[in-house]
């Protein structure tokens, strides 16, 4: 999903006039977890920037069914690509990685050096810790190479392009499937996971590609200003969370569903709160520009047109 929403920007920047050349590989083509395909890769298309969005993501019932694979696939993804980009010689990195680098009772909202100070929430450890090490890994290579790799940490991320599967996706594109349906099939109910108290902030993927831009474009003498050796990592949200419940009854809304919404407490909540304190970016000139509920009416319609290739 921010992958396509990068590419979708470098593209128009490309109709525009600007001169560049994008390498891009699908999963079928590269596997990131192989380091010799990885090596290959970079070996023969010599890239001059990378830009790293590939992960494996999911929300809380994956990341509990799938601790293993979430740790072992994004820290493969990013020790493959991080070091091949090295090894061939690219200076410039932009990596991706999550909110939920934060310890689970982080102040809110979470600034950047909140960073490992207190135990990280167990439902998505296994994810978390893998992110942190992106992280680490470019800044380690930024301390002994003099490379220029960057790191965002993105809030929740929504929008064209997302993953609707109604077990392995985040709230929101559940939400999204689960409220259509129940519209659909006319259900005079509909239960969300949890209590609905946790507050989440959500990013449309578009404000996304445009922050990630953003940051990649900053001279380093502004990049290094900003932030610290070992602690290089920049937020980027926008600023504001809501319940899970008001979520669920704004989906309701935008989808035209009118039945009771029942909460399940017997499910977990996650973190109960996880809002980015995103003043770093915004000093440096950035913010979000599209309203939530703007973003999830234009998600809906992009689901509405494409829902017949979703796996159920």
């Amino acid at each position: 999903m921010v992958g396509s929403a990068i590419l979708r920007r470098l593209e128009a920047r490309i109709s525009a006039g600007e001169e560049i050349e994008l390498v891009t590989a699908t999963h079928s083509e590269l596997d990131l977890t192989n380091q010799r395909q990885v090596a290959a890769f970079m070996a023969d298309t010599r890239p001059d920037v990378v830009v790293l969005a590939a992960a494996k993501v999911g929300g809380i019932h994956a990341n509990n069914t799938y601790p293993a694979e979430f740790i072992y696939e994004n820290l493969m993804i990013e020790c493959n690509v991080i070091h091949q980009a090295f090894a061939s010689g690219v200076t410039r990195l932009l990596q991706l990685g999550s909110s939920c680098i934060y310890p689970r009772e982080a102040p809110q909202p979470m600034s950047e050096d909140a960073l490992l100070t207190g135990p990280l929430e167990s439902t998505n450890e296994p994810y978390a810790i893998a992110k942190i090490a992106g992280i680490k890994l470019c800044e380690s290579y930024n301390r002994q190479y003099g490379t220029d790799y960057r790191s965002v940490m993105p809030t929740n991320l929504y929008g064209p392009g997302d993953n609707f599967h109604p077990e392995n996706s985040h709230v929101l594109p559940a939400l999204i499937r689960r409220f259509h349906e129940a519209a659909r099939d006319g259900r005079d109910e509909v239960t969300i996971w949890g209590s609905g108290t946790p507050k989440r902030e959500f990013l449309h993927v578009d404000d996304m590609a445009a922050a990630s831009l953003f940051v990649l474009d900053l001279d380093k003498a502004t990049y290094e200003a900003n932030t610290q050796p070992m602690l290089s990592h920049i937020n980027v949200g926008s600023g504001e969370d809501i319940t899970i419940l008001e979520l669920a009854k704004l989906v309701a809304k935008i989808t035209g569903y009118n039945g009771r919404i029942v909460t399940d407490p017997a499910k977990p909540d996650g973190t109960m709160r996880k809002l980015m304190d995103v003043s770093r970016l915004a000093e440096m000139g950035w913010r979000a520009s599209i309203d939530l509920e703007d973003g999830i009416a234009q998600t809906y319609h992009w689901f509405l047109e494409h829902q017949d290739g979703f796996r159920s």
